[in-house]
């Protein structure tokens, strides 16, 4: 078997911390348990470009027992668990292209592994795997049935795509789906960001100005945790809706240009690049710190920061690098990549349960689908959604009401009334 990974010796460890992730994922192990006996998938080939965690790791054991022959490359140089990687490959017989603090060569020959098993469908985070095989191998496009997207980066390049006509596969959109983005990213996110400062940097977060640029659902999760461990939180946002909340919430607002100034730490989760720029590196305090917990790393200018800085760069703690700025430090984490996967390891099981639950579930959507569906950006179906929560609620013993028929009738009537 074809495979790329830092030292296979790790394997079990890497099994160890599968298993353990295992356990907090009742979703995904249900969903698992169904595709055993249905077999969605059998005689397809299934690459994914996704942070290889222990939590896809027990994603990618779901699609194998549904009878796809599963490939794995990971969606960022920085996010991969080694002896995860290693365990897939040793024990579960998938391989897997990935080795953290890999080069971008590296990354992109990674990507051209996966490609080049000629998938039926594809999983993306990121959607750097998508818009390669568009550039790079479009042949692929005439037998490939669809792919899902987690991202919201990833959703916004694939929704531009089709905007532009552009893009020729169904895809599904698993981010906005509300078992993903309302749980993953506000949870998971607002959790494992600062798990990932912490680990970096050992900071204590109470009594600091912790400076959150987004208020999606990232920014809130990460804005309502900072805040709870007893930091002062400024948001800063674009758009007025979000930024009205978040004052609403009890929180400041004001511009990046302001906020640079009284920020001890800084944390860019908003999918967009170029959000700290010259300017603000300059207005930052001695000792200023600084982060990314979006996708890609251009949310922070570092060839700015750079440029700035008085000395060369000094790696002064795994994960943080310092630039000296007219006798100023401010420090780098993680090298600008996502902190929460960079330096600790992504979100806990428990909320990946529910995204790689509906993850699975839509990919089998799209396998399952009688007719070809055309190009274009898909939400989850609801029925999947549904499906999917009721299943975390019965893992974690919460019971809800149902309906009577009497109600049922009155919600979707007119004639009842006043």
């Amino acid at each position: 078997m074809d495979y790329d990974i830092k030292d296979i010796s790790l394997a079990d460890a890497g099994k160890k911390r599968i298993d353990w992730a295992e356990r907090d994922m009742p979703a995904l192990r249900a969903v698992s348990e169904s595709f055993k006996k249905e077999q969605p998938f059998k005689g397809k080939t299934v690459v994914a470009c996704m942070h290889v965690t222990a939590e896809t790791a027990n994603l990618m054991r779901a699609l194998k027992a549904g009878g796809a022959s599963v490939s794995l490359c990971a969606s960022n140089p920085l996010s991969t668990q080694d002896d995860v990687a290693a365990s897939l490959v040793k024990h579960d017989e998938i391989p897997v292209y990935a080795i953290k603090g890999e080069s971008n060569e590296v990354f992109f020959e990674h990507l051209n592994a996966i490609i080049a098993k000629k998938p039926d469908l594809t999983m993306d985070d990121g959607a750097d795997l998508v818009s390669t095989i568009h550039q790079s191998y479009p042949e692929l496009l005439e037998t490939i049935k669809g792919g899902t997207e987690e991202t919201t980066t990833g959703v916004i390049r694939l929704r531009a795509m089709s905007k532009d006509g552009a893009l020729k596969m169904p895809i599904v959109a698993v981010n906005d789906a509300k078992t993903k983005n309302m749980f993953d990213n506000r949870y998971g996110t607002g959790q494992s960001t600062l798990d990932g400062i912490i680990r970096a940097t050992d900071i204590l977060l109470a009594g600091k100005t912790v400076v959150v640029a987004g208020y999606g659902w990232c920014g809130r999760g990460l804005a309502t945790r900072a805040r709870g461990m007893g930091a002062e939180v400024v948001v800063t946002e674009i758009d007025p809706v979000k930024a009205l909340e978040a004052a609403m919430d009890g929180f400041r607002v004001m511009p990046m240009r302001d906020a640079a100034k009284e920020g001890d730490l800084f944390c860019t989760v908003t999918g967009n690049k170029d959000v700290i720029t010259k300017d603000h590196f300059v207005s930052m305090k001695d000792g200023a710190m600084v982060c990314n917990a979006g996708h890609f790393d251009v949310e922070i200018n570092i060839n700015d920061l750079k440029a700035v800085a008085d000395t060369e760069t000094k790696r002064v703690r795994n994960f943080v690098d310092e630039y000296v700025i007219g006798g100023k430090r401010v420090y780098l984490l993680a090298e600008g990549r996502l902190v929460n996967l960079a330096a600790a390891e992504g979100h806990p099981a428990s909320v990946m349960d529910m995204s790689f639950a509906t993850q699975a579930l839509a990919c089998e959507w799209m396998a399952t689908q009688e007719t070809t569906l055309a190009p274009n950006v898909y939400e989850v179906p609801e029925e999947i959604e549904n499906s999917i929560a009721r299943v975390k609620l019965e893992s974690m013993h919460v019971q809800i009401d149902t309906l009577t028929p009497e109600q049922t009738a009155y919600l979707t009537s007119w004639q009842e009334g006043t």
